[in-house]
């Protein structure tokens, strides 16, 4: 068993991007902010599928290339090989979960040019 709490957590960025809960062996869970003007970058999975749940804002999640406007409660699951991407296009910050499974840091092919 463990237990963290998010307050003891960094983000990447200091006060936006990644904040990771739980990394490994079996999966990756974490949460992301993302301020007004940044995405997440496009990218797939090669084996790994993963779930994003959005807890506050209304981003954009582009899947397979289609945009779809989100709300406060929604979640996708994104199979591996589905190219996808969040974009807060809002001018207030979002804070999405996202779970990865199976964990597999090597797994993300970045599709940015």
């Amino acid at each position: 068993m463990e237990r963290i709490n998010e307050n003891n957590q960094e983000f990447r960025f200091k006060d936006h991007g990644p904040k990771y809960m739980f990394r490994g062996p079996y999966m990756e869970w974490g949460i992301i902010v993302l301020k007004p003007g940044q995405d997440l970058g496009a990218h797939l999975h090669n084996e790994t599928e993963e779930t994003f749940y959005i807890v506050e804002g209304t981003p954009i999640m582009t899947i397979n290339n289609n945009d779809h406007r989100t709300n406060s409660g929604d979640a996708f699951k994104i199979d591996p090989k589905e190219p996808h991407n969040l974009t807060n296009d809002t001018n207030a910050n979002i804070k999405v979960i996202f779970l990865k499974v199976p964990y597999n840091p090597e797994d993300k092919v970045s599709l940015n040019k």
